[in-house]
């Protein structure tokens, strides 16, 4: 992770999983929907309305995840090996350890949600806000040591990114107990893209500045301006957020009727055959409703 791509990659999943996330609230929030049994609703039923249950949150974790992995592995020329062979041993690679600890996490919590959705009987919301809140709990404290020896400018960038982290797992932990508050599901949809759109911008900072010269530790005005950028990346994320919200409520007003509309027209195919009769007998003539209920009651098929 200590390279551009490295930033840059984390960071573009941390945004996408940003916007599938903000999709879902504002659609919720719109039909007025619980979060914890919120469905798409999909017009096509049979086998493939169960594509529609699946975690995509989940699956995007771990394809993600396992691709990190495999990323930072392949990053150390001769292995990504714990201890070496000189006496007295020392460990290599702490960063990179720390870096595949994270991957790591990330891909487990994405199996907890395949699991919890798509494979336990009913759905645990707990094990899932559970295992989100201990990867944030545990990402935090290696960030804490991540920065030991840093100074300057990747100290600031850095120091910003455990702030929203920070943020991110004081509300997961409150959601384990308060799961489907909406105020709460906005500010962590929030956070992740805030973590997401930082990631880039720190790639851009510390490996590729936009200048083509890199930031000069010494000089307290890019110092400064890190921060000034941080502030930006907020009210842009936050008009990214109502953004989404006021297209999901758009579309809902142009499409939503007419998607219950459609609804309304195929109920009569599912009208039992003994209710249609007893309509007709309100359409029929007083004199010949005796002899069809009469009908009626010898058939009740």
């Amino acid at each position: 992770m200590g390279t551009f791509i490295g930033h840059v990659y984390p960071g573009l999943f941390l945004i996408l999983y940003g916007l599938y996330q903000a999709i879902v609230v504002s659609k919720a929030m719109i039909l007025k929907d619980s979060l914890l049994d919120f469905s798409w609703h999909p017009r096509n039923k049979g086998r493939w309305a169960r594509l529609w249950k699946i975690s995509y949150g989940g699956l995007l974790k771990m394809v993600t995840g396992s691709i990190l992995i495999a990323y930072e592995i392949n990053c150390i020329k001769g292995g990504l090996i714990l201890v070496n062979r000189e006496l007295p041993p020392r460990f290599m690679y702490p960063k990179e350890w720390q870096h595949l600890t994270m991957f790591i996490l990330l891909t487990l919590s994405g199996c907890v949600d395949v699991m919890s959705k798509n494979l336990l009987p009913q759905r645990c919301v707990l094990l899932e806000k559970g295992t989100l809140a201990l990867t944030f709990y545990v990402l935090l404290l290696l960030l804490m040591s991540h920065v030991q020896d840093s100074t300057g400018i990747e100290l600031q960038t850095h120091c910003l990114l455990i702030l929203v982290v920070f943020l991110l797992m004081l509300v997961l932990t409150i959601e384990l107990w308060t799961p489907d508050t909406f105020h709460l599901l906005l500010i962590e949809t929030f956070l992740f893209l805030m973590m997401g759109s930082w990631l880039i911008q720190a790639g851009f900072i510390l490996y590729k500045p936009v200048t083509g010269y890199p930031w000069q530790d010494d000089d307290i005005s890019d110092i400064m301006f890190i921060t000034t950028f941080f502030c930006w990346h907020v009210m842009i994320n936050a008009l990214c957020l109502l953004g989404i919200y006021g297209i999901s409520s758009l579309w809902h007003r142009c499409y939503g009727t007419s998607l219950k509309l459609m609804g309304s027209k195929e109920a009569p195919y599912h009208k039992s055959t003994v209710g249609s009769l007893y309509k007709l007998l309100q359409e029929v003539d007083p004199s010949e409703k005796d002899d069809q209920a009469l009908l009626l009651s010898k058939n009740p098929s």
